[in-house]
């Protein structure tokens, strides 16, 4: 699974530090590569030793996308329309 690199989405409950601490996220609901993890709350949560993954990606016209599996080596996550996107979705 990739790593999430970067977060910039400093409202979310997961990012502490701009990095993502979710074990795993889901990027994607098409049409939109949104993260769908993205939560905000009063507290932070996740695990503060594990750096966030891409645990599945619904985006099937990025090119990063094999099988709902995000094949790329990285990637960053950043303020989107809706709370947070991958900013590494690229269409085919």
């Amino acid at each position: 699974m990739p790593f999430i690199t970067e977060c910039a989405v400093e409202s979310c409950s997961y990012n502490v530090g701009a990095a993502c601490h979710a074990l795993a996220i889901t990027v994607g609901d098409p049409p939109h590569a949104q993260c769908d993890t993205f939560f905000v709350t009063a507290f932070k949560g996740g695990d503060p030793a594990a750096a966030g993954q891409v645990g599945a990606c619904k985006m099937t016209d990025c090119r990063h996308n094999s099988r709902l599996e995000c094949q790329a080596a990285g990637i960053a996550v950043g303020p989107g329309r809706q709370g947070a996107d991958c900013l590494t979705y690229s269409p085919r």
